[in-house]
């Protein structure tokens, strides 16, 4: 069965982004619908999937991460504004059978993603 999921890496401290915000969006047309809104665990991981087998279909996403506000929370000193404070991975999924893993390694000034297993 097809799902979606993420998890967050803090590289800045070699930790998981736990309780990090994460919105994930539906492209239609040429807009973005929201479908849910989460917040990563202690591990840095959602507690199910995002999205799975129906709800899980071939087309565009978008993922929004509050990765400003996790930093913040953490204490951690940043200019204003910060250089790094949502991040948007837009993202397509051509076969909704197979799994689609999304993480994000972030500290406040870089991020980077894959397509995990």
């Amino acid at each position: 069965m097809g799902r979606l999921t993420t998890h967050v890496l803090d590289t800045a401290h070699g930790k998981p982004g736990a309780a990090m915000r994460v919105r994930l969006y539906r492209r239609l047309g040429d807009s973005y619908n929201p479908l849910k809104e989460i917040a990563t665990n202690g591990d840095g991981r959602c507690d199910a999937p995002l999205l799975e087998g129906d709800a899980f279909t071939a087309g565009r996403y978008r993922l929004v991460f509050s990765a400003g506000e996790y930093f913040a929370a953490q204490g951690v000193k940043v200019p204003q504004p910060a250089f790094i404070d949502e991040v948007t991975l837009d993202f397509g999924v051509a076969d909704a059978a197979m799994h689609y893993h999304v993480p994000l390694l972030v500290s406040p000034f870089s991020f980077s993603t894959y397509r995990g297993s």
